[in-house]
C-alpha cells in the first residue's frame, strides 16, 4: 500500500487532470489544514484513501453483496431540504462518491466517523446503534419526513434564529467572481423568471472533500426576501475515477427518499442545489452530545433506505446481516478508526 503523502499526491494531480484548469488552489490550503486539524476532518478529506483501503480492511468479511452505495459515509455527510410538497426533510445529501460497493463499507465508514468524533461512544456501542438502525431501515424503508413520528430530528436539527441570519451574513461575505462558463451557465439557468435586479455570483469556500473544485453561489432578493443557489463541479466518483461521468445522485431520487426538486445535475458536470438555512448539510457542532446516539442510529436507517433501493439487494443484505455473530462490525470499526488514526499522524508529521 502506498503511503498517505503519495495518495493525496495522486488524488490531487487526479483532480487537476479532471477539472481542466479550473482547480482552486486556495481551496485545497484550506483543505490540507482541515486534514492536519483533527482526524474526523481528515477522513472526510480522504475518501479516495478509504477506497484504497476498505477492500483490505474488510478482507475477513468474505463475499458480500454489492449495493449502490454513499460511498463516502460519515456523521456530517447528511443534511435538510425541502421536498416537492414543501416538507423538511432529513437524510444523506451528498452523492459525489456514490458508487457499487459491498454495503459493509457505508456501515463501517460511518462507525469510524462516529469513533474518531468526540462524545459517541465505544466501537461495539457505535456499531450496536447503526445495526439496529440499518435492520430496521431494511425491514421498513421509508424517507425522514420531519413530521409525525421524526418531529424529535427536527426539533434537534431545524435552524434557530440566530443560525438563520448567521447562513445569510455568511453567504453575503463570500467575495464576488466570475465563475468558470460551465457553472456560470448553470447558475443562469437556476434563475427565476423575470431574472431579478442585483444577482451577485460569488465564490463560495465549503466542505471538505470537494475543496478544490470550483463552488459558486447566486444571491438575490426575490419577492420579498433572499434567495441562493449553488454550483459546483461533480466529478466520477473516488471509486470509479476512470469513469467519465458522474451517475451518483440516481441514489438521490430513490423510492425510499422525498428527494429535494431543487437538486439538478447537468450534461456539463454541474450539480446545483438550493441554499437556505434549512437546505444545507449539517455540521457536528449543530447537535448536542447527548443526542448523538439517537441520531447515529437514524444515519444507518438512511442507508438502509439507499442500499433497498433495489429489492434484490435488498433481500442479499437481509440474508447476510442474518448469518453474521453480534462483533463483526465493532471489530471493523476499530481496525478502520487504527488505519485512519495512523494515516492522519503520518500526514501530520
Amino acid at each position: 500500500m502506498r503511503s498517505i503523502h503519495a495518495s493525496v499526491s495522486a488524488y490531487e494531480e487526479w483532480l487537476e487532470e479532471r477539472l481542466h484548469g479550473d482547480l482552486v488552489r486556495a481551496d485545497l490550503g484550506e483543505k490540507h489544514r482541515k486534514m492536519a486539524d483533527s482526524a474526523l476532518g481528515f477522513l472526510r478529506a480522504t475518501c479516495f484513501r478509504w477506497a484504497e483501503l476498505a477492500p483490505g480492511l474488510c478482507a475477513d468479511l468474505g463475499t458480500v453483496p454489492l449495493v449502490h452505495a454513499v460511498g463516502d459515509a460519515h456523521i456530517e455527510n447528511f443534511g435538510l431540504w425541502r421536498d416537492g410538497e414543501g416538507r423538511l426533510v432529513w437524510g444523506v445529501n451528498d452523492f459525489d462518491d456514490a458508487a457499487h460497493t459491498p454495503y459493509a463499507y457505508d456501515l463501517v465508514r460511518l462507525g469510524t466517523s462516529a469513533l474518531l468524533a468526540p462524545g459517541v461512544g465505544a466501537a461495539s456501542e457505535i456499531a450496536d446503534l447503526i445495526l439496529d438502525g440499518y435492520r430496521e431501515g431494511l425491514e421498513r424503508p421509508r424517507a425522514f419526513v420531519l413530521e409525525e413520528e421524526h418531529l424529535w430530528l427536527r426539533d434537534m436539527t431545524v435552524a434557530s434564529d440566530e443560525r438563520r441570519r448567521a447562513f445569510w451574513d455568511e453567504l453575503r461575505k463570500a467575495p464576488p467572481a466570475p465563475p468558470p462558463r460551465r457553472l456560470a451557465d448553470a447558475l443562469a439557468a437556476s434563475l427565476p423568471v423575470p431574472v431579478p435586479d442585483g444577482v451577485v455570483v460569488a465564490a463560495r469556500q465549503a466542505g471538505t472533500g470537494s475543496l478544490g473544485r470550483p463552488r459558486f453561489v447566486a444571491l438575490a432578493e426575490i419577492r420579498g426576501g433572499p434567495w441562493a443557489r449553488e454550483a459546483r463541479a461533480l466529478l466520477p466518483s473516488c471509486w470509479t475515477p476512470s469513469d467519465g461521468s458522474a451517475r451518483g445522485f440516481d441514489l438521490a431520487r430513490g423510492p425510499y427518499r422525498s428527494g429535494d426538486p431543487w437538486l439538478i445535475v447537468d450534461d456539463d458536470g454541474v450539480i446545483v442545489r438550493r441554499l437556505a438555512p434549512n437546505s444545507r448539510k449539517l455540521k457536528l457542532n449543530d447537535r448536542r452530545a447527548r443526542d448523538l446516539a439517537p441520531l447515529l442510529r437514524a444515519m444507518a436507517y438512511e442507508l438502509a433506505n439507499l442500499h433497498s433501493a433495489d429489492p434484490a439487494q435488498r433481500d442479499a443484505v437481509r440474508a447476510d446481516l442474518g448469518k453474521r455473530g453480534p462483533a463483526w462490525l465493532g471489530r471493523l470499526i476499530e481496525r478502520a478508526a487504527r488505519a485512519t488514526l495512523s494515516d492522519w499522524k503520518a500526514y501530520r508529521g
